[in-house]
This record gives structure tokens, sequence and C-alpha cells, in this order.
């Protein structure tokens, strides 16, 4: 999974907070976020979940994602994780 360009959604709790990043390791960003080593929204709000992810083909097309999926609407972003992950569980340990 090292060096895989991703976009993917943090939630604080299942209907909660969520947070939308890019990175290109998705393994290591989502543990930074995790163990409160990013400064800042996720830190501050307790946003660690790992509730849903999309692997991109570069990193263009991720930050291209983002940009879409930060666009949308709470309601969207909400279907988009539903979709994918109806029980909203933590995906990380599926990716380490």
């Amino acid at each position: 999974m090292e060096k895989q360009p991703a976009v993917y959604i943090l939630a604080s709790q299942r209907n909660g907070t969520l947070y939308t990043g890019v990175t290109s390791n998705l393994v290591k960003r989502v543990w930074e976020h995790k163990n409160d080593q990013v400064e800042g929204f996720t830190k501050k709000y307790r946003v660690h979940t790992l509730v849903y992810f999309e692997l991109c083909e570069s990193m263009e097309t991720a930050i291209m994602r983002e940009k879409q999926i930060k666009a949308g609407s709470r309601l969207k972003k909400l279907k988009l994780i539903e979709a994918k992950n109806p029980g909203w569980q933590d995906l990380y340990d599926s990716i380490v």
C-alpha cells in the first residue's frame, strides 16, 4: 500500500465529524491521524476512524477526486461512506 495515491475520509464517530484528505501513503497518513501526529482539524476534533478510501492511479487523479468529494454536500459524503462501509467500520486494519 506504500506510495499508492489515495483519497480518504476519516470520521470521529458514525455520522460525526468528517475529514477528507489525500495522500501518497495511506497507511502512514492514517497512522499519523490516529496517533495525533498531525496538528490541526483531525487532532482537535478527534477524527481518527478511517471510514472510506479510494486508491487512485496518480496523485493528480487523487487530488481531483478529493476536490470533488469536498465540493459535495455532507449528504453525498454520507452516501459515499454508506455505499462501501454501511457499518462505519474502521478500515485501517484492512490496509495495514
